[in-house]
C-alpha cells in the first residue's frame, strides 16, 4: 500500500492496526479505520466483534440491502453425481448438453421472475417474530452436533448483509437441513475441516440458519435454495449486493476451498474498487474539511483584522474628537479672554499727563523683552496695574508681577482692589517684571 494521500499519522495508525489484528491486506486495515473515523480503539473493537461473530454497532435489523439473485452473474458449482456408464457420448451427448442448458436457462429465468413477484408480496408480510432467536437457536444446536466449524455470525440475515456491505467482506450463507444425508456429511466433513475453517474465518462473514425455522425459510425463498447442502457467497459489486457464487452439494474440503477461492479471486476486484472509492470519498471529505477549516481560519483572521481596523478607526476618531474638543475649548477660552480684555480695558484709569502732581511712572518688562512705561496716579490701585498689563496685546494671558530687588510678588490679581500705589511702597521709575505662568 502506498500513502494514497494519507497523512503520516494515518499511515502510522494503519501500521498499528495491522500489527494488532494480524490482517495481511493493509488496504483492508485502512478501510476499517476510515469507517470508524480513524479511531484506532473503536476500529479494533468492531473488528474483534466481527471476527468473533458478533454484529457490529452499525448493523441494523431493518432495511437490509437488496440482494440480486441472477444465476448468470454467479459461479455455480454442483456436486450432483451421475453414473459414468449412463452418460451419453458423441452427437447424442452434445444434443443432451444443449437440451439441459436450455432447460436450465429457462428454469433460472422463471425462478428469478417468480422470486421478484413473490418479493412484492413478501414486502407486505409482517417481519418474523424472532429472527435473531431462530439464528441463535440454530447456532446452539449446530454446535452440539458439529462442534468444529467456521465462526457463525450471531445476528439476523439483515444484520449480516449490512455488516458485509459496510465491512466490504464476502458473506457466506449456509441454510442447513438435517433431513438430507448429504448435508450431514458435508457438515461433518468439508465444513469442519481446519483449512476450510481458517479460510472462511479469514476472508468472510459466515451466516447460517435452519431451513425448518421461519427465518431460514424466508431467506431460502429469497435466495432460491432448492438443494442441500448449498453455500452462497454474497458480496458488493458496483454498489449492489449480489450472489456471486452458488456452491451446491457435498464435496471435499480441498474442492470447497477451490470453489470459494475461484469466486473470491474473480470478485475481489469489486471489493477493492469499493475500498478505493471509499478512500477517495474519505480523502475528499478530509480535504473539504481542511479547506473549510482553512476558510474559517482565514475568515476569522479577516474578521479580527477588520475588528482591529475598526478599533483603530474608533480610537483615531476618539483622539481626533478629543483634540478638536480641546482646541474648541482653547479657542473658547481665548475668545472669552479677548472679551474680558475688552471689558477690563474700560476699567483701566487714563494715564495722567507728564509732570502732573502725585504721579508715579512705572516700567514693566514683559516676557517677550518688550519694555512698557506708564504713568499712574498714586491713588490708583494695584488692580489697575493688573488690568493695564492684562489688556495689553503683548502680555500673556496668565501672569504674575514681581519686583526686582528684593524680589517679591505683587498681589494684584485678586477680587479686592488692593492697595494704592502710594501705600504699596512703589517708587517712581520702579521696574516691575511680568512672568508668564503658562510658559
Amino acid at each position: 500500500m502506498d500513502n494514497d494521500g494519507l497523512s503520516n499519522e494515518q499511515t502510522e495508525k494503519v501500521l498499528q492496526f495491522q500489527d494488532i489484528t494480524g490482517l495481511d491486506d493493509m488496504n483492508v486495515c485502512r478501510d476499517i479505520l476510515i469507517r470508524h473515523q480513524w479511531d484506532l480503539e473503536i476500529a479494533f473493537q468492531e473488528h474483534l466483534n466481527i471476527r468473533e461473530g458478533r454484529p457490529s454497532a452499525y448493523a441494523t435489523e431493518s432495511r437490509a440491502p437488496a440482494v440480486i439473485n441472477d444465476r448468470f452473474l454467479q459461479h455455480v458449482f454442483s456436486s450432483a453425481r451421475t453414473s459414468p456408464s449412463r452418460e451419453p457420448g458423441g452427437i447424442a451427448g452434445v444434443i443432451g448438453y444443449m437440451f439441459n442448458y436450455m432447460v436450465n436457462f429457462w428454469c433460472s429465468a422463471f425462478s428469478s421472475l417468480l422470486s421478484s413477484i413473490l418479493g412484492l408480496f413478501r414486502d407486505q408480510e409482517s417481519i418474523p417474530a424472532d429472527p435473531l432467536g431462530d439464528v441463535l437457536k440454530f447456532i446452539q444446536t449446530y454446535n452440539e452436533k458439529y462442534p468444529e466449524h467456521p465462526v457463525f455470525y450471531q445476528g439476523t440475515y439483515s444484520q449480516a448483509l449490512n455488516d458485509a456491505k459496510n465491512e466490504l467482506r464476502f458473506l457466506l450463507v449456509y441454510l442447513h437441513s438435517e433431513a438430507t444425508s448429504e448435508a450431514v456429511a458435508f457438515c461433518r466433513g468439508a465444513l469442519s475441516d481446519p483449512l476450510v475453517i481458517e479460510y472462511v474465518n479469514r476472508r468472510m462473514l459466515f451466516w447460517g440458519c435452519d431451513m425448518a425455522s421461519h427465518e431460514g425459510k424466508r431467506v431460502a425463498t429469497t435466495v432460491s435454495v432448492r438443494t442441500h447442502p448449498t453455500l452462497l457467497i454474497i458480496g458488493m459489486r458496483a454498489n449492489k449486493m449480489i450472489i456471486m457464487g452458488r456452491l451446491e452439494g457435498d464435496c471435499s474440503a480441498e474442492e470447497l476451498i477451490r470453489r470459494m477461492d475461484t469466486v473470491v479471486n474473480d470478485n475481489e476486484v469489486w471489493l477493492n474498487q469499493a475500498r478505493q472509492d471509499r478512500l477517495e470519498r474519505d480523502l475528499t471529505q478530509t480535504l473539504r474539511q481542511q479547506q473549510d477549516e482553512a476558510y474559517q481560519r482565514s475568515l476569522q483572521a479577516d474578521q479580527e483584522k477588520q475588528r482591529r481596523k475598526q478599533q483603530e478607526r474608533e480610537e483615531a476618531m476618539r483622539i481626533q474628537a478629543a483634540i478638536e474638543a480641546e482646541q474648541a475649548a482653547e479657542q473658547q477660552r481665548k475668545e472669552d479672554i479677548e472679551r474680558l480684555k475688552l471689558d477690563l480695558a474700560q476699567l483701566v484709569p487714563s494715564e495722567p499727563e507728564a509732570g502732573a502732581p502725585d504721579t508715579i511712572s512705572i516700567v514693566f518688562k514683559l516676557p517677550s523683552g518688550l519694555r512698557l512705561e506708564r504713568r499712574f496716579r498714586s491713588t490708583d490701585t494695584m488692580r489697575d496695574i493688573y488690568h493695564f498689563i492684562f489688556c495689553h496685546p503683548d502680555a500673556p494671558d496668565s501672569f504674575e508681577i514681581t519686583t526686582n530687588f528684593p524680589k517679591r510678588v505683587i498681589e494684584c490679581s485678586g477680587d479686592e482692589p488692593g492697595q494704592t500705589l502710594l501705600l504699596s511702597g512703589l517708587k517712581n521709575r520702579e521696574v516691575l517684571f511680568v512672568a508668564d505662568l503658562e510658559a
